[in-house]
């Protein structure tokens, strides 16, 4: 007999998706923007004077004081083959993606086996099998696991994780997800690209990794999603995102991000939060993705004429850099730990490429 479509809301809480548990894992490098300054001005060294202030400049001002890497500041900044740093990328995300995953299983007492539906989230690397089955092997996790890799998405896929393994925990009660998210933007940076977007990308990201645990068990404890959405841009496919070419991945970040996202702003977030009976007045909390100083500018003065603050991406950005998909999840996990009051409502926010935003509506 199937489920009755007219639950009131006390059924629906009783079927919620709760995120549980959000942890976070660092490469082994690390350095701060003061330190990486002397690398790049020998990697400028050939061009102009006044560019090579120009990218100086875009680092200082990038406000990220620290970043995160799978590399050496000395290996990043030397010259090796697509293949090289790919390899890297593999070796470093499946060692930071089980480091995260057992992190968060244990702060649970959760065992691998225990995981019904695993999704990993990645998209600065090469790989086939994806993580998931490296992690389902190391793991020991459960032949009949369902796997999902997302690795075309960028800065928004750590939200679209969560929205898949939502729908998937909708549909199966009394179920479990993990989402990974592992992302090293480092081993996509091009020693030969001397075009903006990747001197700014190369100001603002940062590598990382974070693992969410989620349940739709009738015990779970932790903010229930509410809902999930995700809003595609037409005719917006040339704003970000990667050309591949012979060196790698090659960098697309055009300077228009910052005003599309203005102009559809109130598209994105009003109906949406109106659709589950909330409105931005209700909102405590705004989990936005860091995606560069111009990006959280322009949200955060968008959701300042509102009332808001995004005081903790700003925080996440400048401790981290944008480390891509994971970024988000950073900033979630800021929230978790602050553990606000019960009915307190906070809205996931990122972009990524498509272009598009991805939404979730949480409450504790």
């Amino acid at each position: 007999m199937g489920i009755s479509l007219s639950m009131d809301n006390s059924e629906r809480k009783n079927m919620s998706v709760k995120i549980v548990s959000v942890e976070k894992e660092l490469p082994d490098y690390s350095s701060e923007t003061k330190d990486i300054l002397p690398f790049v001005e020998d990697w400028l060294g050939k061009q102009d004077d006044r560019f090579r202030r120009k990218v100086l400049k875009i680092f200082e001002g990038a406000d990220v004081d620290k970043r995160y890497s799978i590399m050496d500041p000395k290996e990043v900044f030397t010259a090796s083959s697509f293949e090289q740093k790919n390899n890297i990328y593999v070796r470093e995300v499946k060692k930071l993606g089980k480091n995260v995953l057992q992190k968060a299983l244990k702060s649970m007492e959760w065992n691998a086996t225990s995981i019904d539906f695993i999704i990993t989230v990645s998209c600065t690397g090469i790989m086939i099998p994806s993580l998931d089955a490296y992690l389902i092997n190391s793991l020991e996790m459960r032949k009949d696991i369902t796997r999902l890799p997302v690795t075309e998405m960028g800065c928004a896929a750590g939200i679209s994780g969560i929205i898949y393994a939502a729908n998937f925990l909708k549909a199966n009660p009394g179920k479990r997800a993990a989402v990974i998210a592992v992302e090293s933007p480092t081993s996509t940076f091009q020693l030969d690209d001397f075009s903006m977007a990747n001197m700014v990308s190369a100001a603002i990201f940062g590598d990382g990794a974070a693992c969410v645990l989620l349940s739709s068990e009738d015990q779970a404890q932790g903010p229930r999603i509410v809902g999930e959405e995700m809003y595609h841009f037409y005719e917006a496919t040339h704003l970000m995102g990667f050309d591949l070419t012979n060196h790698g991945l090659k960098m697309i970040l055009n300077e228009a991000v910052p005003q599309t996202i203005a102009t559809h702003f109130p598209e994105i977030v009003h109906p949406f939060l109106q659709k589950l009976d909330s409105n931005i007045e209700r909102l405590n909390h705004l989990i936005f993705h860091p995606g560069g100083k111009k990006i959280v500018q322009t949200v955060e003065d968008l959701f300042g004429n509102l009332g808001k603050n995004i005081d903790e991406t700003r925080e996440v950005l400048r401790k981290y850099g944008n480390m891509s998909s994971v970024t988000v999840l950073y900033v979630l996990e800021e929230f978790i730990k602050k553990q606000p009051k019960t009915g307190e409502q906070g809205l996931m926010l990122s972009f990524g490429p498509g272009f598009s935003a991805q939404r979730i509506l949480l409450e504790w």
